[in-house]
Parts: C-alpha cells; structure tokens; sequence
C-alpha cells in the first residue's frame, strides 16, 4: 500500500470519531453548564431556619386621662341630675385627689340617704323668684355646696330646675327651720348682740347666695344678692375668688353709676353712692378722685 493510500485510509478512519467526540464533548459541556446553573439557582436562594418567636412586648397600659374640674362635675353632670355620671367622674377624681374633702363632700351627698341625714320630719317652702337648691341650702342648712343632698330629699332629678311656686320639703332640723330653737338662741343672749350676730349670718348667707346664683349663670340676681349682704354688712370680707370677684364688680357698677350722676350734675346722689363704694373699700382709688371733685363742685355751685 502506498503512502499516500495509507495517509487517505487513515484519515477516512479517524474522521468519523473527531465529530462524534465534539458531540459528546459538547453535551458534557451543557450538563456541566445546566448543573451550574442549578447551583447556581440554588445557591442563591437564602433560606431562613425557623425563629422561634419571642414573647410578645407587654403592652405599656394607656396613662389614666385626668378627671374633670370638681367644677366641671357639678355644673355638667351634678346639677343637670346626671347623677350615675356624675358619680362616676367624682369617684374619678377623688381617686386622683384624695385630700379634696369638697370632693368627698359632694361624693358623700350622691351616696347618702337624704332622709338619713336631714331627717325625716319637715315642712314646706314656696320657692320664690330667684330661689334654687342652692340658695335655699346655704339659707336652711347654712351651707350651699348642699344643694345636692337637699335636692335628693325632695325627689329631685334635675337641681338646676326649680320653678316659682313649687312646693319643697326643707327639714326641721336644718339651721333656722326650727322656730323655737331660734327662740331659745335669742333669749340667751342679750337683744342687741342677739340682732347683730343675726346681721352678720344673714350678710353672709346672702353672699354665699350671691355666689351660688352666679355659678347657676344669673348674673344679676347674683349682683342684687351680693348688693343686700353688702347693705346688711358693709365690712362683709369675701368668702372665696368668686365673692371676691362679684364685689369688684358691684363696685364698679356703683362707681359707673355716680360718674352718670355726676355729669348730670346730681352731686348728692352721686356722692352718696361713693360713700356706699368707699364704706365697703376705703382704698377704691377712684371713688376717692371723683367723690373729691364731686365736693369741690358743690362747694362752688354753692357761691353762686
């Protein structure tokens, strides 16, 4: 066999493997590529082991919302006769102010038998204009921060209302309802203190009258009231920022008063409300200005 045939025979013998060793060489390529690509996949899923789950954070409890105004409490639940309400919010506050004894007071009166503490044996009153719970408790039981109990006595489900000529119950062992301890009080004593003393418990049981009249929203029958304790007692020292503020206000009503009388040139009207101003306060600076000038002008009309 020459060489060239041989060289030709062997090439016809070795070209049938070169492709099918590129076939397989190719298919170990693509299952080396497929299998990297299924790591791959594989190894770039993160997968989580199970937590255990902690125990949940306790709930921080919501801070107590402050009770409404002692205030606020007889004005928008007490007096309307929202009494359940009402009782709710002073156990409330009291629960936040145990020292309050006002507001252990007024929770006493919503819980108390009103026959049990005023006793059973009364008798009748005709309210009168102008007249409320409140100005009849601080004129019979000498207190009117007792209008509740006194208001629950008499079936009460609403003390703000009160209507004229409406018959109440007012007991006789509240302060005054018992003629004859009244009696045996004067005749212990001689008449003239006995009267006196009695000016000054009237003075001041119209002012907390005043006061009481003026929480109901009566402004001008607060005035009045204070206007009748003022004429008993001019000296009456004010019982609280409230009586305090009415008499400031009386005050300045007469003195705007004079200055009118006084520019009408009524001169002695005018300067005789001064002296009312300045017998209650001796230092209201301008009742001193004007009642001076008031004077000097009479002085000088009387030339004429």
């Amino acid at each position: 066999m020459s060489h060239a045939h041989r060289l030709a025979s062997t090439r016809h013998v070795r070209l049938p493997w070169r492709p099918a060793t590129t076939l397989i060489l190719a298919a170990l390529a693509a299952v080396c590529v497929s299998g990297c690509r299924s790591l791959g996949g594989y190894s770039s899923a993160v997968v989580t082991p199970a937590q255990s789950s902690a125990p949940p954070t306790p709930a921080v409890p919501a801070a107590t919302a402050p009770a409404p105004s002692l205030a606020s409490i007889v004005k928008h639940q007490l007096q309307p006769g929202h009494y359940a309400e009402g009782e709710q919010a002073l156990r409330l506050y009291v629960e936040q102010h145990p020292q309050d004894r006002a507001a252990r007071g007024m929770l006493r009166q919503l819980t108390a038998d009103p026959e049990r503490w005023l006793g059973s044996r009364s008798r009748a009153h005709v309210v009168q204009s102008g007249e409320s719970y409140s100005t009849l408790a601080a004129r019979y039981l000498g207190d009117a921060n007792l209008f509740l109990i006194l208001a629950r006595y008499n079936h009460s489900t609403n003390p703000s209302l009160l209507r004229t000529g409406q018959t109440l119950r007012i007991p006789l062992s509240a302060r005054g309802a018992s003629p004859a301890a009244g009696a045996a009080a004067s005749s212990a004593a001689p008449a003239g203190q006995a009267v006196a003393e009695s000016s000054v418990a009237k003075a001041r049981r119209l002012q907390d009258e005043s006061v009481s009249l003026f929480d109901q929203g009566h402004a001008q029958q607060a005035l009045a009231r204070m206007d009748e304790a003022l004429r008993l007692d001019p000296r009456l020292q004010p019982a609280g920022a409230e009586a305090a503020s009415l008499r400031s206000r009386l005050l300045d009503s007469y003195h705007e008063q004079a200055v009118v009388l006084y520019r009408d040139q009524q001169l002695d009207k005018a300067i005789a409300l001064w002296n009312r101003v300045l017998a209650i306060a001796p230092n209201y600076e301008p009742a001193v200005a004007y009642r001076a000038r008031a004077l000097e002008l009479k002085q000088r009309l009387k030339q004429y």
